[in-house]
């Protein structure tokens, strides 16, 4: 297999062997940037899909279909006021495909939101947020967070009676916040009323600014998982975590 050209690609990405031994097994983990992701031993509980239920990897496999989807969707959309609304009804009427990608976008984004808070009742009920684990249970608290943040801002973006409404009920909860309310609806809507600033900021905030963050956050997510010894087990009988 070396010798053809997908085997010397493939020895490129991948320089060790295939392993036939534990230790030559970890080495391969370790020399692989992809690979290296994971840990090199599973705990046994880490294999059993009733104690995970896979929902951290449903978030993220979610994250890569709004990501990909949202890109596309990009190529057909202007963020104005005179515009926006026109472009999201030829989406849902002209453009190939338009209608099943903007739905793909909008229903793996509901689906997102209910995945992380379910993998953080997950993570609670079974005390993965207790040491050594607490600062990246924190990590996933910014998460879901951001999660929200992301599906409230796409909310304005269709400019259609609905999403008007919305974010102006919105803006104005947020404005009763202590200390920082009327400063932080100043700033998401540019001014006082909904209007072609809110829509702009809405749209860097969803494409640009929140997706970078969180990507981020997921990144130092992954890792602390394996810092942190990878999954936490069951609880012991005499108390703690494997």
């Amino acid at each position: 297999m070396s010798r053809t050209l997908p085997g010397r690609i493939w020895r490129s990405i991948y320089r060790q062997p295939f392993a036939d031994e534990e230790r030559e097994g970890a080495r391969v983990i370790n020399d692989s940037l992809l690979m290296h992701l994971h840990p090199v031993k599973l705990r046994r509980h880490g294999l059993s899909i009733t104690y995970t239920f896979g929902l951290g990897g449903i978030s993220f496999l979610l994250f890569i279909v709004l990501t990909v989807t949202g890109v596309l969707l990009m190529f057909q959309y202007l963020p104005t006021t005179e515009q926006a609304y026109a472009d999201i009804q030829r989406l849902s009427g002209e453009v190939f495909l338009g209608q099943l990608l903007r739905n793909m976008h909008r229903w793996a984004a509901h689906a997102m939101v209910l995945a992380v808070f379910l993998h953080m009742c997950r993570a609670f009920f079974t005390g993965s947020y207790k040491p050594p684990r607490s600062f990246n249970w924190a990590v996933g608290v910014g998460l879901l967070v951001l999660t929200l943040l992301l599906s409230f801002t796409g909310y304005l973006l269709p400019w259609d009676q609905l999403a008007f409404w919305a974010i102006t009920v919105g803006t104005n909860i947020a404005g009763y916040a202590p200390l920082v309310g009327r400063a932080l609806r100043s700033f998401l809507l540019d001014g006082i009323v909904v209007g072609q600033g809110a829509l702009l900021r809405f749209y860097v905030l969803h494409v640009v600014v929140l997706p970078l963050v969180l990507a981020l956050l997921v990144g130092l997510h992954f890792w602390r998982v394996r810092k942190d010894g990878g999954i936490s087990g069951p609880p012991l009988p005499g108390g703690g975590h494997e």
